[in-house]
Formats: C-alpha cells, structure tokens, sequence
C-alpha cells in the first residue's frame, strides 16, 4: 500500500492534535517495491502547511530546478510526490516557495539518512530490515532501579580514531568499546546527540535531522549495528536526546516553510540568544506528534534503552527563567512523553538533566510529577566539585557542601554525573581541579570518585576520566590515550577498574540507592578533622559497608569508628594503597567490632585512616561463640 492512501482525516487529525507516535512512517521519503522487493519508486511526503510551492530536486535530476513540483492535497498542509525509478540512496532536497516569495533550501525534517557535512542534503533511505542478534538482552534485562548503573558518557568522534585522526565507524567503536566496558566495569553507554547536526564542535546539541543518525561514522544501519553489539555484550545504550531548542542554520526546522512551523511564534520565547538556538514550541500538536514519534522511532527500530533529555529547566522554563514563570505546555509535553515511552517498555532509563529546583521531576506523570525515572543531581555535582577545589586546610569551613546532599536527596532518583559540561570550556580537567602536589592531586581524585561511587545514586562519568587525563576535554581529537604509559595514570586506572568491580558486585552499594534503608551517617559532624563516615546497606540488613573518608593529608592511626553491630570487618577497598599510587596506610588485618559506644553505635573498630584516603570495610559476622563444657 502506497504512503499517499495512509493519508486521510483520521491520520491527520492525530497529527495535528499532537497525538501521532509514527509520523515517521507517512512523511520523509520512502521506497515502493516491486512483489520481488525490488524499489520501483519513491514517495516523498512533506508537512509545510504556509508554503506556496514546493519544488524536489536531488541527484536523480542533477538538482535541477523546475522540473520536479510536489501536488498539495487539499488544505492539509500536506505535499505529495511520486517518483517512478529507483532512486535508493539519492540526495534530495525540497525548495519551499513562502507565501511573500523567498525560497528555501530545506533538508527533509524526517529524512532518514543525509550525506556527509558540509553537505547538508537528506538521502533516500530504508531503515527497515536490520537482522537484530540482541534477543537475549530486550528480553531480559531488569528494571534498573535496585541494579548497579555506572554510565559511561561518549562523544562518537574522540573517544578513539584511526592513526590518522580520521574518525572511527560504527561498528569499529562498537568492536572496541565492548572490551573497554568491561575491563573499567561500565554498565551502560550514554551517547551523545547521535542525530545530524552540521558543526562538530556543537556535538550533536544543535540537531538538524532528528531521524538520521550522523552521517560522520557511517549509515544508520550501522547505528543499529553498534547498539546491538554492545547489548550481545549485556550494556545498554543511552541516547542524548535535545527536544527544547534546535539549530538555526538555513537548512533545519528552523522557519521551516517561512513561517515558525516548529518553533514559537514569539520570538520572545523561540530564540535563545545565549546558545544562538531556536526553542521549539513543545505545546504544538505538529511539534508533539514530530517528537513523540523521534522517540519511538529510536525505541523501536534501534532499540535504544532511554533517553537523557538535555536542559530539562529551558524547558520546564520559558529560556530557563523563572522570573518568566513556568512553560505549561512544556511541562505537559514531558508527562505525556512519559506516559507514551513506558507504555512502550517500562525498563527504559529516562533522565532529566535538570539544574531547576521544580518538584516532583522522577514522580510519576499521574500524580503531578514530570514523568522521568531519574534526574541528575547538579547540586550534589556542584557541591562536591566545590569542596575539593579547595585546599585540605579549608575545608572544615565547607563541610556542609558534603553532607547537604543528603538532606534532599530522596526527594527525586538522582544520577550522580560527572559529565563533559565539568571538562570543556577552559574549567579544566577533573583531575587538574583537584588541589596540592602531584602525589596529592591525584589523591584527591582518587577520593573524589571513589565518594561517587558509594553515595547512593546511579553513576555517570564523561569518557577518559576514568585514566585521570591532566587535558581537559577536546572534540576535535582522541583521548589522551598515551597517558596509560605513565605510573601514575596506570595506577588510576586500576583503582577505577576494581573499585568499579566491587560497586557491581556489592549490593549495599546499589540495592537500596533510592530507599531511606539503604544509607546511614555514623559521623557527618568532624568538620575539623574533614572526616566523613557513613553505613551502605544492602535489602538484607545484615550485608553492609562502612565508609570512612578523610579529605585532610593527615593519617589517623587506631581511630576509634563506630559500626553497626558485632561483626568482623575487612578491607573491601582503600584508595591509599601503593598499587594506586597511595602511602599504603592500611589496614591489612580483619578488624574487630569492640563493644562500646562510638558515633551513637554500640560497637567501634579502631582503624588506620589514610591521608587523602577513602575505606570501604566489608561486615564479616562474627562466628557463634562456643559453649563452655561445665564437665
């Protein structure tokens, strides 16, 4: 059945009401076949409801103007044309005439494929027929919600390239990256804005062909290629996905048909001078069924895991400002989004990367809340990026920027991130944050994310933080990848890989992240020593970690550390030892839980403290003590 009988009243209606979840499979451009499946046309379908004429050119006429007109059905706003030939693969773009005689050169807004940049062409592309191996993993891979998450955040064209600084495919990433996932303990990929954007150095964020992936890396079902790849290898894949603001330049939605299509008519409201962005208009029925059908478009035919949507608060927000007050159609876009996507699949991870205090961002659409499963925690970001700046001496004055997160922390399901927005833009790298001396820099990152890796919280690091690169983030090149020769780096690296290991292992370090069980302070008082000791706990009570964090240079020998209950206690983790580049102030031995009060609990162990250091000790029950033969 031709595209051309789909289009009647009822699709329409849907549409326009913003109710549409496949318009994908209506508009853009779409192969007829032959009973042998061979392409014997091309129907072109286009929405541009306030142009006057719409014109096709592409390779198959050497886009030559004046031959080729789309016919307007009716008053719908829709335009239709039937090429008779095989042009699989073509470029193409549409002309729009405007009601006051200005013509554009318009990429199609659901074309499936574009040519390389600097062209800026869409291209004539079946997405349909991939042979998916992943059954295994969309069959049964759990709601994450007591799982471990570690995210890891990817930029497609640094992370690695060829010797020549050309970029990587994807399948070549794919191949690469399952192996690197595993060796560092990652549970999931975050992608960033995969869809085509014309300026590398906008990395994905200024989105002109939302249903293309990038054509840099290859087409898009190579895409599907490196998804299923990394779910056969049990990660699931993550998309950035921007449905505020898009691109301005001449060929995106932006004005589309002369006219704000997508966009606000205000310009009050569509442009965002600060990024030099326009904001779409997500009260819009055409804007709604566009992106409610982006989603599932990726949800169903590349079988990505979720979503991460970028500045949730310019959305919750009119340009993110409060002062302007709240956008309501907006905010009943992210419910309704909500509702259509775990309709679809409850198991997917959908994360609002929200810097506002609006409540209620991970509660349920149903009863107020905007819908999202999870929420990045800035504040906790910022907040710990604050305090270790800061020299050791000065830290007892800031302790409250540690312990804060926990007053709200279970008011949302928060990822703990620490994304690419913390190394670019001349902010440095993380491990260059971090104050002191070589030996302490290093030290105090190794502090640093082993605190984010036993907070509760879901994790999320920006790619190469995990081999403590001195360089702050570059798109236009790879990861200092070089720096592994180097002792001190090694030696990070394999803190990373076995603290990483014993997150994904250790059940009171995920199980309960979202439950008030699962987390205790046994001392969050000691500003002038900056010493902060906290209890993790697993479902089953009797299974848990203490954490002891000493943010001075200072060791602590035979500290006297309160621990819930009668147990022996081990070294799960210490970050001060010399295989990580540490002074190897250890425990090496079990510790005994002693009757006696200490920290409001009625054990203590006493312990070395390392400098710099964080200690994870493991809860061994104490053996049943045996009974004393009175013969």
């Amino acid at each position: 059945m031709k595209i051309r009988s789909k289009i009647d009243k009822n699709f329409l209606y849907f549409f326009n009401q913003g109710k549409s979840l496949n318009s994908y499979e209506i508009f853009g451009s779409h192969n007829v076949y032959d009973e042998d499946n061979n392409p014997i046309g091309c129907e072109f379908v286009l929405y541009a409801p306030n142009a006057k004429q719409v014109e096709l050119v592409g390779s198959f006429n050497e886009f030559t103007r004046g031959q080729i007109y789309l016919e307007k059905l009716d008053d719908s706003g829709v335009w239709y044309y039937y090429y008779d030939g095989n042009i699989d693969g073509a470029s193409y773009k549409y002309v729009i005439t405007t009601n006051d005689g200005k013509e554009l050169f318009k990429a199609d807004p659901y074309g499936f494929r574009t040519d390389l940049r600097p062209l800026t062409n869409s291209r004539v592309y079946d997405y349909s027929g991939y042979k998916w191996n992943d059954d295994v993993w969309m069959y049964t891979r759990p709601k994450t919600y007591d799982q471990p998450v570690l995210i890891y955040e990817l930029h497609l064209g640094s992370w690695q390239r060829t010797p020549e600084g050309e970029f990587l495919n994807y399948v070549e990433i794919a191949e690469r990256l399952v192996y690197y996932l595993e060796e560092f303990g990652y549970t999931h990929v975050e992608i960033m804005p995969v869809y085509e954007h014309p300026l590398d150095a906008s990395w994905g964020y200024q989105g002109t062909s939302y249903y293309a992936p990038t054509a840099r890396f290859g087409e898009p079902k190579d895409f599907m290629k490196l998804v299923d790849i990394l779910h056969q290898h049990g990660y699931g894949v993550i998309m950035d996905w921007v449905p505020g603001h898009i691109c301005k330049d001449s060929h995106g939605l932006y004005m589309f048909d002369g006219t704000p299509l997508y966009d606000y008519s205000s310009t009050e409201y569509r442009e965002n001078v600060e990024w030099g962005t326009a904001n779409l208009d997500l009260g819009k029925g055409i804007t709604r069924s566009f992106l409610y059908s982006n989603a599932m478009y990726y949800l169903k035919n590349f079988h990505v895991d979720g979503f991460r949507v970028d500045a949730v608060s310019n959305i919750i927000y009119h340009l993110g400002n409060t002062n302007i007050g709240e956008n309501r159609g907006a905010i009943e876009f992210m419910r309704e989004i909500s509702n259509i996507l775990f309709a679809y699949d409850d198991r997917i991870l959908f994360m609002a990367e929200d810097s506002s205090q609006y409540p209620g961002v991970t509660k349920p659409s149903g009863i107020g809340g905007l819908g999202f499963n999870y929420k990045w925690d800035m504040g906790w970001m910022n907040d710990t990026l604050t305090y270790f700046k800061l020299d050791p001496i000065y830290r007892k004055y800031h302790h409250d920027k540690i312990t804060f997160s926990m007053m709200y922390y279970y008011n949302e399901q928060f990822v703990l991130p620490f994304s690419h927005d913390e190394v670019v833009h001349m902010k440095g790298s993380l491990l260059n944050k971090m104050p002191g001396d070589y030996w302490q820099k290093f030290a105090n990152y190794r502090l640093l994310l082993g605190y984010m890796l036993t907070h509760p919280g879901k994790k999320l690091l920006f790619m190469g933080n995990e081999f403590a690169p001195f360089s702050e983030w570059a798109f236009a090149k790879e990861l200092d990848w070089h720096l592994h020769q180097y002792p001190s780096h090694d030696a990070f690296s394999r803190y990373f890989k076995e603290f990483s290991q014993i997150y994904k292992n250790e059940k009171s370090l995920f199980e309960l992240d979202y439950s008030y069980d699962g987390f205790k302070y046994i001392d969050a008082d000691n500003k002038d020593l900056s010493l902060f000791i906290f209890a993790r706990y697993a479902k089953d009570k009797k299974d848990h970690v203490v954490v002891v964090m000493n943010c001075t240079p200072n060791t602590y020998f035979s500290y006297r550390v309160g621990v819930p209950g009668n147990h022996y206690y081990y070294e799960l983790m210490n970050s001060d030892r010399d295989i990580y580049g540490g002074s190897n102030k250890i425990n090496p031995k079990k510790l005994r839980a002693w009757k006696g009060e200490a920290h409001n609990e009625s054990h203590h162990v006493d312990m070395t403290i390392p400098p710099l250091g964080i200690v994870v000790l493991k809860n061994i029950p104490m053996p049943p003590r045996k009974k004393k033969n009175k013969k």
